[in-house]
């Protein structure tokens, strides 16, 4: 017998995992969470918290996102710096709307950003979190899918929400998914203090620099003078170049002029991390019997900015709904579970394939350079960009050759 026995078992309390458990807890349904580490813990990202995040927190409460505005660990961000590789910026804001009071997005250090989240779930009574609990194996019965963790415990589920991070053993050994190289990058970041030249309205900086294409440096402002600095740069492309990705971050940090420069009185605090980064530039089949993946467990990183947090929480909430239909109608199985994919993909794929369209843009260093150029000139151009943060259907227009002859060559 097992020793706990839930409808719902989440795997990985992150916000997918955590976003899941609070989307039940409100339509009343209990859940299991569990996570190999104790909460606070670090965990290697950009620290960037999307419009998606702030549109998935007012569905889970109203008051929420008004919290983190109030927060001293947390920071308003209203738009994003693209750095092409001619040098030229472009700022982009997040929102077209000149009326908006409170920021479109935030930056918060993850393991403060999770743990806020971490404190909602446990003041659920519905959710039963399990903390320095790591799964190791996973068996099929007939009702539905046994967990074992490494010290033992056994926990059977009708429905398991995986969603256990990149490296998700879920993911690989029931789903039978892996990671591809032209699918798949590799993030490195330290926080740096006193980085000169921060944006006053917290823009972040992605940097696309020739000695790092098709991947790009990053620098996003974080509260009390600190800054997230990394790099990122796709598997295939680092072992087609042979590149060490932390030479390649310290080599921009000490010899291009630019980023010398603003570094030139920073302080590095603690060491630098490194971490994979399964992208959804590739459609999959992210559920099964029983199950249903979510966040980097479902291989959903935005393929050119690289933020995940935003589509994990959106995965979260998708699968929240997915597993109360299956409880109503008792219907575990793969066809029905299906109806997950569908929708989440509804969602996200539009705006996946976009960033696809774009990280493939800037193999063409030139061509790149022309869009940030035309841009800086074009007030349609930019504010198109604007919308692809906030308009689903402008990124359709996006997605048409003709719509970009139109804006580069007319």
């Amino acid at each position: 017998m097992p020793d706990f026995e839930t409808d719902i078992l989440i795997i990985g309390a992150g916000p997918a995992g955590a976003g899941a458990a609070l989307f039940l807890a409100k339509m009343g349904i209990s859940s299991f969470i569990v996570d190999r580490s104790t909460f606070p813990r670090d965990k290697v990202c950009g620290d960037a918290l999307s419009g998606k995040v702030v549109e998935v927190l007012n569905k889970l409460d109203k008051g929420w996102a008004a919290e983190l505005n109030q927060n001293e660990k947390m920071m308003d961000s209203w738009g994003v710096t693209f750095v092409a590789p001619n040098g030229k910026s472009l700022r982009v804001p997040f929102s077209t709307k000149k009326e908006k009071k409170t920021a479109p997005g935030f930056i918060s250090k993850r393991i403060d950003f999770d743990y806020w989240l971490i404190e909602k779930v446990k003041s659920q009574k519905q959710i039963t979190l399990f903390e320095a609990t790591e799964i190791r194996n996973y068996s099929r019965t007939n009702l539905g899918i046994i967990a074992t963790a490494k010290d033992g415990k056994t926990f059977s589920a009708k429905m398991v929400i995986a969603a256990d991070g990149a490296y998700s053993s879920f993911t690989k050994d029931i789903a039978g998914l892996k990671t591809e190289p032209q699918h798949n990058c590799f993030g490195l970041r330290s926080y740096f203090k006193n980085v000169r030249g921060l944006d006053e309205e917290n823009f972040i900086e992605l940097h696309f620099l020739k000695e790092m294409l098709p991947g790009y440096f990053w620098i996003f402002p974080l509260p009390g003078g600190y800054a997230n600095v990394g790099v990122g740069m796709r598997a295939d492309k680092m072992n087609n170049k042979k590149i060490n990705l932390k030479k390649a971050f310290e080599s921009v940090l000490q010899s291009n002029p630019a980023i010398r420069e603003r570094f030139a009185g920073a302080e590095q605090m603690g060491e630098v991390k490194l971490h994979g980064l399964p992208l959804g530039s590739k459609k999959r089949k992210l559920s099964g019997d029983n199950y249903m993946l979510c966040g980097d467990a479902a291989l959903l990183i935005d393929p050119f900015t690289g933020e995940g947090i935003g589509n994990a929480m959106m995965s979260g909430m998708y699968a929240a709904s997915q597993a109360v239909l299956c409880l109503q109608h008792n219907n575990f199985t793969a066809a029905f579970i299906h109806n997950y994919d569908r929708e989440l993909y509804k969602r996200l794929w539009p705006e996946l394939q976009l960033s696809y369209r774009m990280q493939q843009l800037v193999n063409f260093p030139s061509l790149f350079n022309i869009v940030v150029n035309k841009a800086n000139t074009n007030k349609m151009l930019r504010e198109t960009i604007s919308c692809m943060f906030e308009d689903i259907d402008m990124r359709a227009r996006l997605k048409s050759p003709s719509f970009y002859f139109k804006l580069l060559f007319q």
